[in-house]
Formats: C-alpha cells, structure tokens, sequence
C-alpha cells in the first residue's frame, strides 16, 4: 500500500512553493501584513492563473475537479508562507455550490468563481462562536436570510456568501444583493481579515442535501485549517533553527547549547508526524463518510493545538526579540490563533468527538 504522494500531488505543492517564493517573500508578506488589509489582487490573480480557484470545481465549469487532500497540499504551502489569501474560503465555498447548487446557479457563478475573476467566502460562525450548523439561528424564510454573522474572511472583496441559517442548512446570497451590509471587525491575524454581515431580507437560494452540505462543508474546512497550520508551525521551527545558528550568546551559536537543541528537536517530533493525521482526514471526508466528522475534527483539534504550543515556545527561543512587532515569527502566531479558532476551537472539536463516540 503506498501511502506517500502521486508525482501529481508532489508537482502541485513544488509549483505553488515556487510561487510562493517568487510573489511573497518575507518582505513582501511584511508590507501586506503591516498594511492590514489582508488582500493583496495580483498575489489572487496569480494564484487563479495556476487553477488553484478552480482546483475543486467540476471540469465542465473550468475547474480541476480535484479533491480535498489537493486542496490541503497548498493550504500546507500557503500556512508556511504565511500567504494572505482567501484560497482556504474560496475552495471551501465552491465545493459546497457544486454539491448544493442548482443547475442554473452552479452555470451562473462556477465558471467565474473557477477562472478567479469572482471570489466566494464563508459566512459560518454566529455570535459565542457558534460554528455548528445545529447552533445556527439566521432565518431563511420565503427565499430570504435574516439575521447576522460573524467572523467572515475577505467579506469585503467577495463576490458569493456560502451562509449557515437555521436548521444547519446552507444558502448562496449575491454580495450585491440588497439587505446585505458588511462591518469590519478587528481580528488577530492581519493577513486574514473578518467581517460582520447583516443579513436584512437578501435573497438567497437554498443549496440541497438536507444539511448534509453543511456537515460536509464543515469537515472540509477543519482539515483545510489542520493543513494550513501544520505549513505554519513547520515554517516557525525553520526559523528557530536559522536564527540558532546565527544568534550568538555566551561566546558561541544558541544552536550549540543542549536546552535549545532538545527544545528544537521535541517542536520537529511534535508537529512532523501530525501530517498523517490531515492526510488520513483528507482521504476520510471523500472516501470514507463514517470515519470523516471523526478524522477531520481530530485532525484539527490536535494539529493546531500543537502548532499553537510550538509557536510560543519559537517565541521564547527568539528571546526578546520574538515578542516583538518587528519579528516575523508574530506573525505565524497570530495566523496559528486564527486557525485554532476558525470553525470551532480544539476543546469543542474534541467535545464533539466524544459525543460521536457515545462517551
């Protein structure tokens, strides 16, 4: 059995990694960062141009038709760039019109949401962090939405809102529509904007599946974020090396003191072997839907609750400097405090795992 990756899978991270370095090196990450506005066009643009907008989309509508663990390959390379983008929402959100949508709708909006000339997001989350589709109370009445949601990624650039409503179903609104109003909210990570959006009557259309859209599209994205933050923290380690070979104290290299060595090699044996663990859950939501509620929801709760213990202690072995705005390992922190919380924290997703168990 092999369980490594095709030469297909292997290319596709290669190229987005070369991207990567090429349109967003730290310097250029540091301005979009530091600018606070958590879209940058041309970095989209390029992205789009590589089919990564596409990458789930059927191929009669100009995608890739690609699965779940090709997607969480590039959020892997991404979360180690620290790239701002709406990749993660964006596939999120497309494969949830492709399973739900209407002919007439998914005619409509993929082709354009495949080629990157549109953009689509998530409007999940619900005031105390109400990520459940159980827990959602926005109405939908007489092909309508009413109420009001919280934590939106990129809200002000998108052009498509994938919204939870009652009864954990899910409903596709035109950002354009009338009854739509977006306010920003301040978030912890700059290169991932949130947004609040009121829902006053915009129409919307229904996506099918009797919430199994829903509890699909959910799943997804707690392993697309285990992917992203998994690339973080394996790119927060890379950079406590380096800095331990150059950072000298005491007359010699940090690196060469055995407290730092042990430390540096016990962040490496916590977060390297937690990639089978998206891996396995890729595979699961695709392949395996009476093992994927279970693998997706470990797989996030463990990976970024980890990632999240092996950013501070990067911090600390910067020393001082690590506490600082001027130091770059803030900024995979605050992108790993993002991914910790987005869909649900490590304590409710282990909670639900429990519940899934009959414990």
């Amino acid at each position: 059995m092999d369980f490594g990756l095709s030469e297909e899978q292997e290319l596709l991270q290669e190229t987005v990694r070369g991207f990567v370095a090429a349109e967003c090196p730290a310097g250029r990450l540091r301005e979009l960062f530091d600018a606070g506005t958590g879209h940058d066009d041309s970095l989209w643009t390029g992205l789009a141009e590589m089919g990564l907008a596409g990458l789930m989309i059927p191929e009669e509508y100009g995608g890739a038709e690609m699965e779940i663990l090709d997607a969480a390959l590039v959020c892997e390379v991404l979360g180690a760039g620290g790239v701002p983008s709406p990749f993660l929402e964006h596939v999120l959100a497309t494969r949830a019109l492709t399973e739900g949508g209407s002919a007439a709708h998914k005619a409509s909006w993929l082709p354009g949401l495949s080629d990157g000339s549109r953009l689509a997001t998530l409007a999940l989350g619900e005031a105390k962090s109400a990520w459940e589709p159980a827990a959602w109370n926005c109405r939908y009445s007489d092909e309508r939405v009413f109420g009001t949601k919280f934590y939106v990624p990129h809200a002000d650039v998108a052009d498509l809102y994938v919204v939870g409503v009652e009864g954990g179903r899910t409903v596709v609104v035109d950002a354009a529509s009338s009854g739509v109003r977006v306010d920003n909210l301040e978030g912890v990570d700059r290169s991932r904007p949130i947004f609040r959006i009121e829902f006053d009557g915009a129409p919307g259309e229904l996506l099918s599946g009797d919430g199994l859209v829903a509890g699909r599209l959910r799943d997804a994205g707690l392993v697309l974020l285990a992917a992203d933050a998994f690339g973080a923290a394996s790119h927060l380690i890379d950079l406590a090396v380096e800095y331990a070979k150059t950072r000298e104290q005491f007359g010699q290299k940090i690196g060469q003191f055995q407290a730092v060595k042990h430390q540096l090699a016990r962040l490496a044996l916590d977060i390297e072997p937690t990639r089978a663990l998206f891996w396995y859950a890729a595979y699961a939501v695709d392949h395996l839907p009476e093992d994927g509620e279970r693998a997706a929801a470990l797989a996030k709760s463990h990976i970024t609750d980890r990632a999240l213990h092996a950013a501070r202690t990067v911090v600390e072995l910067h020393g001082g400097l690590g506490f600082t705005w001027e130091c770059d390992v803030q900024m995979g922190f605050k992108r790993l405090m993002f991914d910790r919380a987005f869909l649900g924290n490590p304590e409710s997703l282990r909670d639900r795992c429990a519940t899934l168990a009959d414990w």
